[in-house]
């Protein structure tokens, strides 16, 4: 599903989807870690019924079987670490397959007890074990992906840092209706609107770039869009260029 999601993330945007796909890797990165909570709720439910009615343990065939997946999944571990730094879609893939490999370390272990010792009990307590060890791995993931969806601030933004970032400008007098969330693994948005004093559209165009700018460089929001008032601006007067233009015709005219 991670893959798949990978090449649908990469089709250009459409007049109908006008932010692409980008979406689709955090529905896949959700899909995968309540795949997982449902997952470890089945891994509880046979361990505990393992501990009520204890079964006789095949411990060589376990360890044989937990070992090749060890291999497997640590190398698939390892070819998806630097992606899912940046990628939540392939970071719920990489926390899966290292999950899986350290799932499968605990296998092993638990055969080798049952192995030298007979005592079957240990594969349901490492089954309990590795229950916990992919709720707390899963976790982080579904609450991104959540977040994602909801349209939260990114993770680790500081909204009122981004607000004195923006009224920091030179040529900004106030900043309101600031919005920031994250339309996909690294597509960072932001809107808000800003008070200006009244001036030129040129003059206009060049605080909007230095906010843009700003934005962009110290936040890695890529993608703004900023609405520029003036006060005491009519709503359809660009910049009030208008207005301030009537102004000075009828102080000419006293």
């Amino acid at each position: 599903m991670s893959w798949y999601a990978i090449w649908i993330a990469q089709k250009p945007s459409t007049a109908q989807r006008t932010f692409g796909y980008h979406r689709v890797g955090i529905i896949a990165a959700l899909v995968n870690a309540v795949s997982l909570v449902v997952i470890a709720l089945l891994i509880f439910w046979e361990a505990f019924s393992r501990l009520r009615h204890p079964e006789p343990v095949q411990s060589t065939p376990m360890i044989v079987v937990a070992l090749i997946a060890i291999l497997m999944n640590t190398v698939i571990s390892f070819w998806l670490r630097s992606a899912a730094k940046k990628d939540l879609n392939v970071r719920s893939a990489y926390m899966h397959m290292l999950g899986d490999a350290i799932s499968a370390a605990g296998v092993v272990a638990a055969g080798v007890v049952v192995a030298f010792t007979g005592a079957s009990i240990a594969d349901p307590i490492v089954s309990i074990l590795i229950g916990i060890l992919i709720l707390w791995s899963s976790w982080g993931i579904l609450k991104e992906s959540v977040n994602v969806l909801l349209e939260a601030i990114p993770e680790g933004m500081d909204m009122e840092q981004v607000e004195r970032t923006i009224g920091d400008v030179r040529g900004v007098r106030a900043v309101h209706d600031l919005h920031v969330w994250t339309v996909g693994s690294g597509m960072v948005c932001g809107s808000c609107h800003i008070m200006v004093d009244e001036q030129s559209v040129r003059s206009g165009e060049n605080v909007l770039r230095a906010v843009t700018e700003k934005l962009e460089h110290r936040f890695g929001i890529a993608h703004t869009t900023i609405q520029v008032e003036v006060e005491g601006c009519e709503p359809n007067d660009m910049y009030c260029i208008k207005r301030a233009a009537e102004r000075a015709g009828e102080h000419d005219q006293h």
